[in-house]
């Protein structure tokens, strides 16, 4: 899920929407008490009209904080004051020539100032130096604002980052000692490429991080051969043709993410899951979501969960002959599939359930700390986004798009300003990043249900406050074995806040952790050597994330492997492999399907689920 952070998109107050706010003292109040009430009103209809998003309030909020509270504030000063007397030294000493080592260190993971001339040139260095310490200072000082809660210290915080990152001097020509020097050996050549790639990041409405010219879905990337064998208003349903001569006997069904489009799980052969499984002998069924316009604002989570996820089981048992199926849900596809288990488990006899056991990538069931999106989510900014959503009847991908990147504005927006504006280097050519653009829209009824029942309300894991498609949702009635898989560096899905599904579920369980983050923790494909590393061992519901993590040991290597361990044995018997289509279930469109190739304009707004290595 995402919000928008556009600016452009603040919702200008229309004459006839104003709110009357009346200075009237009702019967029983006193003055003080309708003084309250009245500013009550006003701050909801200033927050709705000006700040919908809770930008400034915080940050206005937070210096009023420290402002009551003068002896915290005079340890701030005294504390400040210390680190601008080490910093007046080193700068004494920088002007004078003499060596003095940095009073603030650059974090590891900050690229920005990685350049030798940051350090070794002194006027350099001491611009570096005075910008970190200005930046760290407001940054601890938000986040250390006393009276004042949680959220809205992170809040603050974040909002002062994203204003500090991007006045970074990294991000100028004028302040960056790199780019200048760049612009002298190509003589001038790196500013004329780079104005190139300004203007055509102008023209296509973004900061590229990839060239999208390099990538077509169905000729480089998702090109596994396959059948669109099931299609309805929702969802189109690809069943892949065999790679081997014998398959598993019960099919592998695989609920994609419908906030993003299905072949991040087949993106080029050497990196496409639905390719292995089928060289492991497994008959593979996957979703590919229609992406939705105005005429979808009625589809609700009811209808994800019927016409999407149990059709598309229907179509993969009823094409198989098999009586179960294996099922599989990725980010808030798993979120889906969870709800489904709940449902079917409570719909159906034990022996009826059509799901023989789940396998869920970086999936939340249990919303408390979602993560860093978290900054997003609160009854303010869901309730702009739903007026945003009613006005157009879905949300837009690049709006969703630009509240991840903020997340990540060093990485995911200022990189590439640095790398392509100022040094006139092209973005480079990586097909995650190219999926990552692929944006697709939200239906209003749908997102608006999904932001207010589980983000805001944490409602999933309440046995029975939520009824979907006929039935009471309570994840503790499902049985079924359950294998999870986490990413140790996600900021969408906690891998700590994921675990949390082993305390809801009541079947055994196996929970694996995976180095690398929402994506590459999981299109983790098997290498030699091995790039990556995992986790992996039994969880029950008692489980905290520490203990668990204190006792499993770490294994080189992908995952996959674990999970082809866990699943095949549960797969059935080898049986002749059945083809991609059938006379009963025709080829409505060769893989990847219709569906995949509805794009936003031109390839919106990147989507900032990005963890590159």
């Amino acid at each position: 899920m995402a919000l928008s952070t556009r600016a452009a998109d603040t919702e200008q107050p229309r004459a006839h929407n104003h709110r009357s706010i009346e200075v009237r003292q009702p019967t029983g109040m006193t003055p003080g008490e309708t003084m309250a009430q009245l500013l009550t009103q006003i701050h909801d209809a200033v927050e709705q009209s000006v700040d919908p998003l809770g930008v400034s309030a915080p940050i206005a909020h937070a210096q009023l904080a420290w402002l009551t509270h003068p002896q915290e504030l005079s340890a701030r000063l005294i504390s400040l004051s210390k680190d601008l007397w080490r910093l007046q030294w080193h700068t004494l000493h920088r002007m004078m020539n003499v060596h003095s080592d940095d009073p603030i260190q650059v974090h590891p993971d900050d690229v920005r100032f990685a350049d030798p001339v940051w350090t070794e040139a002194p006027s350099w260095d001491l611009l570096k130096e005075w910008y970190l310490a200005f930046t760290h200072h407001t940054q601890d000082m938000l986040h250390d604002t006393p009276g004042l809660s949680h959220q809205a210290r992170r809040k603050a915080a974040f909002w002062w980052r994203n204003w500090l990152n991007a006045m970074a001097p990294s991000n100028y020509l004028l302040t960056n000692p790199v780019a200048i020097r760049h612009a002298i050996e190509t003589k001038g050549e790196s500013l004329r490429k780079g104005y190139e790639i300004f203007l055509e990041d102008v023209k296509a409405g973004q900061i590229r991080m990839t060239n999208p010219d390099d990538f077509q879905v169905g000729v480089n990337l998702a090109t596994t051969p396959g059948s669109v064998v099931m299609r309805n208003q929702l969802v189109e349903v690809i069943h892949y043709a065999p790679t081997q001569a014998k398959v598993h006997a019960q099919p592998v069904v695989i609920v994609t993410p419908w906030i993003n489009k299905f072949y991040v799980l087949d993106l080029t052969p050497k990196k496409s899951m639905v390719r292995f499984l089928l060289d492991q002998g497994l008959d593979v069924f996957i979703t590919s979501w229609k992406n939705p316009d105005a005429s979808m604002r009625d589809v609700r989570f009811d209808d994800y969960l019927m016409d999407g996820i149990h059709a598309t089981i229907e179509t993969a048992r009823t094409m198989s002959g098999a009586d179960k199926v294996h099922a599989v849900g990725y980010c808030i596809g798993g979120t889906g599939l969870s709800i489904y288990m709940a449902w079917a488990n409570k719909r159906f006899a034990p022996e009826d359930v059509p799901v023989a056991d789940i396998t869920l990538f970086t999936t939340l069931v249990d919303f408390h700390a979602p993560g860093d999106i978290n900054i997003f989510i609160d009854e303010p900014s869901v309730n702009y986004l739903s007026r945003k959503m009613a006005r157009t009847g879905y949300l837009d991908g690049k709006d969703m798009a630009a509240s991840f990147r903020l997340l990540r504005s060093n990485s995911l927006v200022w990189h590439y300003v640095e790398q392509g504006w100022l040094n006139g280097e092209p973005p480079p050519s990586f097909d995650v990043l190219y999926w990552n653009m692929d944006a697709t829209r939200m239906p209003q009824a749908m997102h608006s249900w999904y932001l207010k029942e589980l983000y805001l309300r944490n409602q999933l894991i309440k046995p029975n406050a939520l009824t979907l498609a006929g039935e009471p949702i309570d994840l503790t009635r499902i049985s079924q074995p359950l294998y999870a898989v986490s990413a140790e560096d996600d900021h969408v899905a906690p891998w700590k806040q994921t675990f949390h599904v082993n305390h809801h579920f009541a079947g055994p369980k196996r929970y694996v952790l995976s180095s690398s983050g929402h994506i590459l923790g999981i299109v983790n494909p098997v290498v030699h050597p091995p790039k990556r590393r995992y986790r992996a061992a039994d969880a029950n519901r008692s489980d905290k994330p520490k203990a668990w993590l204190a006792r499993t040991e770490m294994h080189e290597g992908s995952w996959w492997e674990d999970w082809m361990a866990w699943l095949k044995p549960r797969a059935g018997e080898l049986v002749p492999a059945r083809p991609a289509c059938t006379e009963t279930y025709p080829e409505l469109t060769p893989a990847p399907g219709s569906y995949v190739l509805e794009t936003e304009e031109r390839l919106g707004w990147l989507t900032a689920v990005h963890d590159t290595e």
